[in-house]
């Protein structure tokens, strides 16, 4: 499963590994006590790589089935606007802010699960740019073909580092914005060597091997890191179960999985 938000709004991702029995398996809090529930998600595009394996985990070790749904932050923020039910959301710290203030999700249930930065992207098989400093990001960019990247959150910070950096004005006619990570990484996939694309790291590692390479982190200096917290969703349907999966989201086990998609 690649990590991409979803252009025509949400998509579900249901594992096919569901078990219904949770002898032997893990112990996590109270979770693998309770009675199998049907747990809904709503997550952010840019943690699927993270959360799809573990929800697989969480399943197997509490015999719970979860749905997840994936989108952009304006998908998430739109989806709560709408009051559209789940029992779980994983969003940008700033979109669960909003989230907690209108009370549509329980504040005390509320966990900080890691942060993304932004990574650059090339064509499998071209020469890797250097983008060490500020400086040669800018050749970088001023270099490139096209620069490719997404209209969710990372995308709005790229157009703000591109003013930074100077060079947005000699850009626009080569600039792509595209709706997800996705689309943007399938787009540099078939473009030229010549091509640069922006993205969440997460996103950018789970799509390797599919005609893309990481080239490396935006320079300290220029970085920028989202923040994805969890919390239960007022209403949910699940609440033990919920409660459950956030547990696990802070176990030692979870944290090597999340570490691993990309998440700091």
């Amino acid at each position: 499963m690649t990590a991409s938000s979803c252009a025509r709004g949400f998509r579900s991702a249901v594992p096919s590994v569901v078990l219904a029995s949770v002898a032997g398996a893990v112990t996590f809090g109270a979770a693998a006590a309770l009675l199998a529930a049907e747990l809904s998600i709503m997550s952010a595009g840019a943690m699927e790589a993270a959360i799809a394996p573990l929800v697989i985990q969480f399943q197997q070790a509490s015999g719970h089935t979860v749905t997840v749904e994936y989108g952009t932050a304006p998908q998430l923020a739109a989806r709560l606007t709408h009051e559209r039910p789940a029992d779980v959301i994983i969003a940008p710290a700033v979109v669960l802010d909003q989230a907690v203030a209108e009370g549509l999700a329980v504040a005390p249930s509320r966990v900080t699960i890691g942060r993304i930065g932004v990574g650059v992207f090339v064509r499998a098989g071209a020469a890797r740019p250097d983008v060490s400093s500020a400086t040669s990001l800018r050749a970088a960019v001023l270099a490139a073909e096209h620069t490719v990247y997404t209209q969710g959150s990372s995308g709005q910070y790229i157009d703000a580092m591109l003013a930074t950096l100077g060079v947005a004005g000699q850009l626009t006619s080569r600039l792509v914005r595209v709706a997800d990570a996705e689309t943007a990484l399938a787009r540099v996939a078939a473009g030229t060597s010549r091509d640069l694309g922006f993205g969440a790291i997460t996103a950018i590692k789970a799509f390797e091997g599919k005609g893309t390479t990481y080239v490396a982190p935006l320079p300290e200096s220029l970085q920028n890191f989202t923040g994805y917290d969890g919390a239960i969703m007022t209403g949910a349907r699940a609440p033990q179960a919920a409660a459950g999966f956030l547990q696990f989201l802070t176990t030692p086990t979870a944290r090597r999985t999340l570490e691993g998609a990309g998440l700091q």
